[in-house]
């Protein structure tokens, strides 16, 4: 990326989070670093930064908790969220997603590919910067969603979207009544030829709570049994 972001790393391990803060800086990203939960909150609320590196196992205020409060903060709705999870915590990595994470990063895990994957959520974060058909906004029904600002809004009222939720709204929107796997899903939306396919499953999930009018009974994101989702912008039975 051309230009720098500030990036705030929570984790308790300081190999780690020393290798982690290397790689980003080298990447050209300014770096600042907590060692534990209540501190990660505060230098999230005094740094401002434009990234979240979050380590799951914190002492103290665990990682989880402070993905809630973060989420539940004005200035942290937005805030893009990359968590590091152990290979076994798969509970708590989908509900970490639930919680509005963006993406994660399995332990023991790549540090190139950690700073892949916060290259790729900060290029999706900005602005301007997500794909846009004929440069103009989106349609559905009640619902617009405009790429170039990454806002989206159902009925006059604007939409309270992770990165990834946004991503695969839009999606969906260009592409009405087509019938997608998770695996295509994760491919197109994602950009991952290979993953947990449970990260789909979630994140399809939270957008129905945001988007339908009964999120137990969609009418808009339906499941087509056997072989993925479909959205059906008339908001027809499944």
């Amino acid at each position: 990326m051309n230009d720098t972001s500030r990036i705030l790393v929570i984790d308790d391990d300081p190999t780690v989070a020393e290798v982690v803060a290397g790689y980003l800086t080298r990447a050209g990203h300014q770096v600042d670093r907590a060692a534990d939960g209540a501190q990660g909150l505060a230098l999230a609320r005094t740094a401002r930064p434009d990234l979240l590196v979050l380590d799951l196992m914190l002492p103290g205020l665990d990682g989880l908790e402070v993905l809630r409060r973060v989420r539940a903060s004005a200035e942290g709705a937005g805030l893009p969220v990359v968590l590091l999870t152990a290979k076994g915590d798969e509970a708590d990595r989908i509900l970490g997603l639930e919680l509005g994470a963006d993406d994660y990063v399995t332990k023991p895990f790549s540090p190139r590919e950690l700073v892949l994957r916060v290259q790729s959520v900060l290029r999706r974060s900005r602005p301007g910067t997500a794909p846009a058909p004929d440069g103009g906004p989106l349609l559905s029904g009640d619902i617009t969603l405009d790429p170039k600002a990454r806002r989206a809004h159902r009925g006059g009222r604007e939409l309270s979207l992770t990165l990834r939720e946004f991503d695969l709204l839009a999606f969906l929107l260009r592409h009405p009544g087509a019938v997608f796997s998770r695996q295509d899903l994760m491919q197109r939306v994602w950009g991952w030829d290979f993953g947990d396919l449970s990260t789909v499953t979630v994140h399809v999930r939270r957008l129905r709570e945001k988007i339908e009018d009964d999120p137990a009974a969609p009418a808009l994101i339906s499941t087509v049994w056997g072989v993925g989702y479909r959205f059906d912008p008339t908001g027809g039975a499944a």
